[in-house]
């Protein structure tokens, strides 16, 4: 247990909050979270809790779950890493890449708000990429606190959006976008070298 709280590093866990808030853009989410909102009643605290669970479970047995494919971490890393850079262009740019589908109903602070707006598909891959550069306590902490940061921002949703104007979520959404964009080239360039010395050494 001792252990498992020395592993924790100050740069590591501000590192992996960082990746965490571009992935998640809980900013940049403003407009649309305001759109839900006007059509379905939305708890804050449900939202962040189911959002904080399927987070917290993906990082204990997302790996797992890997393993049963027979993919490693740093295989994944580098999938993620991917995914990350078409999601950085997507805000940098403002094109679409990866279409809505649509999914919605009464239950709004679970599904689309929790599942897939918050913890989707996005945030998932990074959490696993996240496994091959840091601890786990550093990811843990990462995750709770941008949690925190979630339940701020829906909480004061209008506000904020007063606050900053589209102009200014708009430029927030560039920057997180091109510090997305270093990341997953970061994430790339440090993984793949390693995949290809396994693949030599199976040789």
């Amino acid at each position: 247990m001792i252990d498992f709280f020395l592993e924790f590093s100050l740069e590591g866990f501000f590192k992996a909050f960082m990746v965490l808030f571009a992935v998640i853009d809980i900013v940049g989410s403003i407009p649309l979270i305001i759109k839900i909102k006007e059509k379905n009643e939305v708890n804050p605290a449900k939202a962040s809790l189911v959002s904080l669970g399927i987070m917290l479970a993906f990082l204990i047995v997302g790996e797992g779950i890997l393993g049963l494919f027979g993919v490693g971490v740093r295989s994944f890393a580098v999938a993620g890493s991917l995914i990350l850079f078409a999601m950085a262009v997507e805000m940098i740019m403002g094109v679409e890449l990866f279409k809505d589908d649509g999914s919605g109903g009464k239950m709004a602070s679970i599904v689309p708000l929790a599942f897939p707006i918050i913890a989707g598909a996005g945030s998932m891959t990074t959490i696993i990429s996240l496994q091959a550069e840091y601890s786990f306590i550093n990811i843990c902490l990462a995750i709770i606190a941008n949690i925190l940061v979630v339940y701020v921002v829906l909480k004061l949703t209008k506000r904020i959006e007063r606050l900053l104007g589209p102009g200014g979520i708009a430029i927030l959404k560039k920057v997180f976008g091109i510090i997305l964009l270093a990341i997953a080239i970061k994430l790339f360039a440090t993984n793949i070298p390693a995949l290809f010395e396994n693949l030599h050494g199976t040789k």
